[in-house]
């Protein structure tokens, strides 16, 4: 071969492996605007209860599908792209909706991308109660929730999902896809507020879906775990995984104590409502676990940040007004240590939260804390991300009655 053949060849290579790497780069949705809907002619609107070309409707037999908007069930806001998007809605039959693809190119194990797509919601959608089968207000916000899979509406591993979407604009909303392994299809659902989410009347609107990018897996600032000696608690362990439950007496009311504006009657006091976490009595049951959000430490620290003062605020407050309930605080670490470590550092943070409830007025018997360490994941530790959500802090409902 000559050297200009040699080198022509060479360069047809790498053109070739250029193009195909760039190809992997980006994933292409079919129809990510939603657009091209069936047309009711008579009132020059879009059918509902159909979903648009390219995509999957979700959902068993008694589901309808996600509708073609605006113009269906009193939804008027204009598309941000095109003409038309897509409407979605959480029922209180325990029921949602969702749309799924095949994708042209497979989400690869152990990459990173980004996703992003507009959002809404609307205030004055009407449909038929499922519970009552009269006309109802599908009005309360709900939350995104992008899945990966190797089928239709297939739910192998949560990608990412949205914060509770409740503005009446649209929105561009950011995603961040690390699937533990490959897969060829994706969902986008449309789900309840949580955690303990309770089956509600809500909806969501999106459109303006990008394009699947790969992008660098940057390993973030770790949030969690290094293995060193921690500093030795102050105030000595009084539970531990072993003890049993002490039941707490019924119906006696805390004291109140450093409140901003203490009532002069506990027992008349009205809470307002949950606006963080879903704490409100009639949807609770005993067992139930609730995620903490937005209670993050410091690397190898077990000091509480005032960046969680209004989650654990909330707590304090329903307590305070339901003082036969009692709680389990449970605290959980990513796998970054040794076993016994993640153990001390659990329990320590549980222990924190139950004094800083402590200190507020409610009472020490009411309060268990546990420290779980690595033991109970709920996503993978091989991402940053995925070692974020590991480490964390629950509350359990022991009792609701005393």
């Amino acid at each position: 071969m000559t050297t200009s053949k040699y080198y022509i060849s060479l360069f047809t290579v790498l053109l070739y492996t250029v193009f195909n790497l760039n190809a992997q780069q980006e994933i292409k949705l079919m129809n990510p605007s939603f657009e091209d809907p069936s047309m009711d002619v008579k009132e020059d609107k879009p059918l509902c209860c159909k979903a648009p070309r390219g995509w999957y409707a979700c959902g068993g037999a008694d589901l309808n599908t996600p509708d073609a908007q605006p113009g269906n069930f009193e939804v008027t806001l204009p598309a941000t792209d095109g003409g038309y998007y897509l409407g979605m809605v959480t029922r209180d039959n325990d029921t949602w909706e969702g749309i799924s693809q095949r994708l042209k190119t497979p989400l690869t194990g152990g990459n990173c991308y980004s996703f992003s797509l507009k959002a809404s919601h609307s205030a004055d959608l009407v449909s038929d109660s499922r519970r009552t089968g009269r006309p109802a207000k599908y009005d309360k916000p709900v939350k995104i929730r992008i899945w990966a899979g190797n089928g239709y509406c297939q739910k192998l591993q949560l990608l990412d999902e949205s914060p509770v979407i409740n503005h009446t604009y649209w929105k561009q909303y950011n995603f961040r896809f690390e699937p533990i392994r490959s897969y060829g299809h994706i969902t986008i659902e449309v789900f309840y507020k949580t955690p303990a989410p309770i089956p509600y009347n809500g909806n969501i609107l999106i459109d303006d879906a990008s394009t699947i990018k790969q992008v660098p897996c940057a390993e973030e600032p770790e949030p969690d775990i290094v293995d060193i000696e921690q500093p030795e608690s102050k105030e000595p362990v009084n539970v531990s995984p072993s003890q049993p439950k002490v039941e707490p007496k019924p119906k006696e009311k805390d004291p109140i104590v450093s409140t901003p504006k203490p009532r002069e009657d506990p027992s008349t006091y009205t809470p307002p409502p949950s606006e963080i976490l879903d704490l409100e009595r009639q949807n609770l049951v005993e067992g139930q676990v609730i995620r903490i959000e937005d209670l993050n430490f410091k690397a190898d620290s077990t000091n509480i940040s005032k960046d969680a003062y209004p989650v654990l605020n909330e707590i304090y407050i329903f307590l305070r007004s339901n003082s036969d309930v009692s709680i389990e605080i449970g605290g959980h670490t990513n796998n970054r240590c040794q076993t016994e470590f993640c153990d001390d550092l659990s329990e320590k943070r549980a222990k924190s939260v139950a004094d800083y409830l402590i200190k507020k007025g409610i009472r020490s018997r009411r309060l268990l804390f546990r420290g779980y360490g690595k033991r109970n994941p709920v996503a993978t530790n091989a991402t940053a991300t995925g070692r974020k959500r590991n480490q964390r802090v629950e509350i359990k409902i022991l009792n609701l009655d005393g």
